[in-house]
This record gives C-alpha cells, structure tokens and sequence, in this order.
C-alpha cells in the first residue's frame, strides 16, 4: 500500500531549514529526502503560497523559512501540502443500489468523520517549533532510534 507521506516530508524540510540557518537548495533537500529537486520545488510550492518559506536566487540562494515556526501547526502545513487522505481505507462501490453496502459504508464514513476530526483536533495543537524542540530533546537524551 501507498501512504502520502507529503505531510511528513514537509515538516522534516521545515526542521532541517530551522537547523540550517540558511538558504536551503532543492538539490540539497532532494537529497536528504532520495527525490528529485524538481519535486522538492512542486511540493514546497504549497509551503511558498502559504506563506512559510520563499525562494531565494542567485549564488548561495535557496529555501528559507519566512515565519514563526512556533506560529505553524501540523495543521497549516497539512493544508498547504494540499490536506492529503489522513486514511487509506474507504468504500467499496461497486453496487450503490444495494442497501447492506449502503448501511456498511454509512457506518464507515461515520467513523472516518470522527477519527479524522481527532486528528485534525491533533495536529492543531502541535507547532513545528515544537518538532524542533522534541529533536533537540531526544538527541540530548541520546536517542537514535526510529519511532515507527
């Protein structure tokens, strides 16, 4: 199965940008994320029409961050990214007319409803600088290994 990991590769560029300093280089983020810096550009679009980040041109231009990254929730960053399916299940459809598939798939959007309500809840309340923050904990703390 295919997850949009858009959401979470935003917040790791938006991290590293903070860490960095300085303009960032779609080459540079292409290769810390093993893609293409032409997709980097097209998925930080979304980032620059938000009003997050901005290109800079020219030698030793790149990405910066152009906000308060405490400011920014998960949730703004999930809506500049284009607020992609939080769930990779759904309905069938194959028969519209049949009233058990009709009473299945109510009871299926009703559950999804409220879990992604939960989630958007969720990630309104956790800033990007609050990421940042948690990094820096964990490498304090010695921490290396991967939460799945």
């Amino acid at each position: 199965m295919r997850y949009d990991s858009r959401l979470s590769r935003m917040l790791h560029i938006l991290v590293h940008m903070a860490r960095h300093g300085e303009p960032v280089t779609s080459e540079r983020i292409a290769e810390m994320l093993g893609t293409n810096p032409v997709v980097v550009r097209r998925m930080l679009s979304g980032l620059r029409d938000a009003g997050y980040v901005r290109s800079e041109k020219g030698h030793g231009g790149g990405w910066v961050i152009t906000c308060d990254l405490e400011q920014v929730t998960l949730l703004d960053i999930y809506n500049a990214v284009g607020q992609p399916s939080l769930f990779a299940i759904g309905n069938e459809r194959s028969n519209p007319d049949c009233m058990i598939e009709q009473v299945v798939n109510l009871a299926v959007n009703e559950a999804l409803r409220e879990a992604e309500s939960v989630l958007v809840k969720r990630f309104r309340t956790v800033s990007v600088g609050e990421l940042n923050r948690l990094f820096d904990a964990r490498r304090a703390a010695g921490h290396n290994d991967p939460i799945l």
